[in-house]
């Protein structure tokens, strides 16, 4: 089974200034295509890419859905050991690699760079698919398990195909006509909603893989030059784009997605007023959900911290904490939707806790009111048990970032031996600040209630972040420790 594209636009690296226009594109994937069929690639054998962000990737990706096979999406900073873990449990038919790929070594396991591969013909292409079908699995996205067994996010054909028309009908062809991705291509909110949502549309796809600070002191550059319509990020990408460089100046972009994290209202503001539109969409969604499956814009209401607003297709309910199943109330967000998961890779038993009757358990907390719009308080596994008083993290988290002198908060449970635990809060401050732990406590107490106030209290120059922008309340919580012993 192929995921077939109307017509692709133009593709432009920013970084290298390679561009790929929409016929070279779909030659070079045909080509490739035909290349992989050469080597046996079919349905329900994976490919492990092991590079991402560049024209070369896509063309990759597209050539093993071409060949309508398992594109499993590997994050190309894995050390030789992680990659071995990884593609020792997803057994791949091939790795595709790009040149200087040196982590192979060792492995049974072919190794192509298809730029440079010669020879298959494309007719070599096409008895080698016949089988293929939309519930084939199309795609794998590793969230966890580089050191363990990993956890694979499978997604079939038609989940992906669902999840790209949904998008396109909420966004709208003019906005994506022109869209820059700064953003990694091995997890959903990048690959999915950043880059293939436009691709399929036939939009002009610019990236930027640069990351960090290069990619947001560069933004409002790469915005003017290229008139960039659209774009979307994490949090922490605006956090520091915000401050690296000036706003664009010629006004093209029209709506600017943030997700992956919470969003604070006043962050969504001065992204508002960074980009010159009130379109900025607070988006919310998962890789299980391939991405984006709801989404508030402050040009209909916001900006609020946590709104999220209605689900693009499919249907959220709310499990109480009494165990009903409800369509108003709070309690953990449940979801129905075209572009769900098949479930995790050759794990049942990360599989079953978490798909019930239908029902995909997310583990987020939110409130659905009866217009069907969503709310987000924190997640479920976050939650702090201060002497039996339940406390969501990310509430907190949102309320220190109003603090004029704190850039960034990160709030969790720490051991404590009379309550159980204690809400603990990492700061990272503006440069220059002369905040001390005592004046945020002060300043905490004169506005929220006692038990919601950090105990203990850890200023950092970074907060940790997982690969993807995002931070990881363990790995915080296991950094913080370290500095204490």
């Amino acid at each position: 089974m192929r995921l077939e594209a109307i017509s692709f636009g133009s593709m432009t690296d920013l970084v290298s200034g390679k561009t790929l226009m929409g016929t070279a594109l779909r030659a070079e994937m045909l080509r490739r295509a035909a290349i992989l069929a050469s080597h046996g690639l079919g349905p329900g054998q994976a490919a492990l890419i092991t590079h991402g962000g560049t024209p070369d990737f896509f063309c990759d990706l597209l050539a093993v859905w071409q060949a309508g096979a398992i594109a499993a999406c590997a994050n190309p900073g894995l050390t030789r050991d992680e990659l071995a873990i990884v593609a020792g449990f997803l057994a791949p038919k091939l790795i595709l690699a790009v040149a200087g790929f040196a982590h192979g070594q060792g492995m049974a396991v072919p190794i192509l760079e298809l730029s440079r591969e010669r020879g298959a013909a494309e007719l070599q292409l096409h008895p080698g698919i016949a089988g293929g079908g939309l519930d084939d699995t199309a795609l794998l996205l590793f969230t966890s398990g580089t050191t363990g067994a990993p956890k694979g996010v499978a997604h079939s054909y038609r989940s992906i195909l669902a999840r790209l028309a949904l998008n396109r009908a909420h966004i709208g062809l003019a906005d994506l006509a022109r869209t820059l991705c700064v953003l990694p291509t091995h997890f959903g909110h990048g690959l999915i909603g950043n880059c293939l949502t436009p691709l399929f549309a036939g939009a002009d796809l610019y990236l930027h893989g640069a990351g960090g600070l290069a990619t947001a002191a560069a933004l409002s550059r790469l915005v003017d030059d290229h008139a960039i319509s659209f774009m979307s990020s994490v949090p922490s990408f605006w956090k520091i784009a915000l401050k690296a460089g000036k706003a664009p100046r010629k006004g093209s972009l029209a709506r600017v997605h943030i997700g992956s994290a919470p969003l604070g209202a006043d962050l969504w503001r001065q992204v508002m007023g960074w980009s010159g539109t009130d379109r900025v969409v607070n988006m919310y969604g998962i890789t299980e959900t391939a991405n984006w499956v709801a989404g508030a814009s402050a040009a209909e209401g916001g900006p609020e911290d946590g709104l999220i607003g209605r689900l693009w297709g499919g249907q959220a309910a709310i499990l109480t904490g009494e165990g009903a199943l409800v369509g108003e109330g709070e309690g953990e967000i449940l979801l129905q939707t075209p572009s769900l998961m098949q479930g995790y890779w050759q794990r049942a038993d990360l599989t079953q806790p978490v798909l019930r009757a239908g029902w995909f358990h997310t583990g987020d907390i939110g409130r659905l009111d009866e217009t069907g719009t969503l709310r987000l308080v924190g997640r479920q596994k976050d939650e702090i048990n201060r002497a039996g008083m339940k406390i969501n993290p990310a509430e907190i988290d949102l309320f220190l970032e109003r603090h004029p002198q704190v850039a960034e908060a990160c709030c969790f449970a720490m051991a404590d031996e009379v309550s159980g635990e204690v809400v603990a809060a990492a700061i990272r401050t503006i440069e220059g600040a002369t905040v001390t732990p005592a004046d945020l406590r002060s300043w905490c107490l004169e506005r929220i209630r006692r038990e919601l106030v950090p105990e203990r209290w850890f200023l950092l120059p970074e907060i940790p972040k997982t690969d993807r922008g995002k931070i990881n309340r363990t790995n915080v919580r296991k950094h913080c420790e370290g500095l204490t012993r």
